[in-house]
């Protein structure tokens, strides 16, 4: 039997329908169930899912992009919230963990926004919602920071699962912040990004990043992005037609599971849509760690210190009682009084 669970995992690669959450979420909701009909406990989804990417920041100048920022700002959700509700419905009604990226918005700011993964439990519990710490590149134009308080890894009923969003997947001290919590299932969720440099392959790139992790920590790494659709292409580049080849360049997608020695586990899936399946058996994990457990025996703790901020960003402290009527506070009369 061995003694961590085995499962099936599903990493989605698909385009959001764009720009529209309401959409989007019933899209997710359908390759849910598709999932778990083919034996899926873990369903992951691409980064920033609901529902669009900032391919614009890439293309237009910044005053070009700030109506685009606002049609993402209104196209955003809370969490938790409607559509967030209905994909916990669905994993709850299927019995998987899901992680999903969405754009997140907050009722304390109308001009904010977090690039976020919430993952979900079986159950259909919300289980963790991290912001992704730093937005990379060109992204600084559209989302803000987290804070360290949402890297935590979770106890599920597949094992302990954590996650980060696409470059966060290269920032080493995050990624062992996750490793050193006994981490065993990691979801690294990307974006298609065809715009980048010329001699720069996204798709070996994801690849990569996603295999360090995986013979670092020897964790499954499940990988998850999207693609961009032509109804995507189609809308960013009205105005600026020469873009069109770079977001139509190939190689600039891979999903896929990779094992605690970095391989692929099956087949993965470049530039196509669809979903990619692989067994897990958590209990592989245990005899590479023999030889490196970077997080256990392979470590010098009295040599090497990370300390990491666990504290929830707060926009504002408060001191004292509120009074129960601002005008009784300035001395006025109050209102039945006046």
């Amino acid at each position: 039997m061995g003694l961590f669970p085995k499962f099936t995992a599903a990493a989605v690669q698909t385009a959001p329908v764009f720009l529209d959450p309401a959409a989007t979420t019933e899209k997710a909701c359908s390759l849910i169930r598709e999932a778990a009909s083919n034996g899926a406990r873990l369903v992951a989804f691409p980064e920033v899912f609901i529902s669009a990417y900032p391919y614009w920041s890439w293309i237009m100048s910044p005053i070009e992009g700030g109506p685009w920022f606002q049609k993402l700002y209104e196209g955003s959700v809370e969490v938790p919230g409607p559509e967030i509700a209905a994909i916990a419905a669905t994993a709850r009604e299927c019995g998987v963990n899901v992680v999903i990226g969405v754009n997140e918005r907050t009722r304390e700011s109308h001009g904010t926004i977090y690039n976020t993964l919430v993952t979900i439990g079986s159950d259909g519990t919300i289980l963790n919602r991290h912001r992704k710490l730093v937005p990379t590149w060109a992204e600084k134009l559209t989302w803000a920071g987290g804070d360290g308080s949402s890297l935590q890894v979770l106890d599920t009923d597949i094992g302990r699962l954590g996650s980060l969003a696409c470059g966060e997947n290269t920032n080493t001290l995050a990624r062992f912040t996750l490793l050193a919590q006994g981490e065993m299932v990691h979801v690294a969720s990307y974006i298609s990004l065809p715009v980048a440099p010329p001699d720069y392959d996204m798709a070996e790139a994801i690849k990569l990043r996603a295999a360090a992790h995986s013979f670092e920590g020897k964790v499954f790494t499940v990988v998850a992005c999207s693609t961009i659709s032509e109804e995507i292409i189609e809308a960013v580049t009205v105005n600026h037609p020469e873009a069109r080849p770079l977001l139509e360049r190939k190689s600039s997608a891979f999903s896929g599971i990779l094992g605690p020695d970095g391989r692929v586990v099956g087949e993965g899936l470049v530039d196509d849509e669809g979903i990619v399946y692989a067994e897990i058996d958590l209990n592989k994990c245990i005899q590479p760690k023999q030889m490196h457990d970077i997080t256990g025996h392979y470590n010098r703790f009295d040599v090497f210190d990370l300390r990491v901020n666990r504290r929830t960003n707060s926009r504002v402290s408060w001191s004292g009682e509120p009074a129960a009527d601002w005008r009784l506070a300035n001395g006025e009369a109050a209102p039945d009084e006046a």
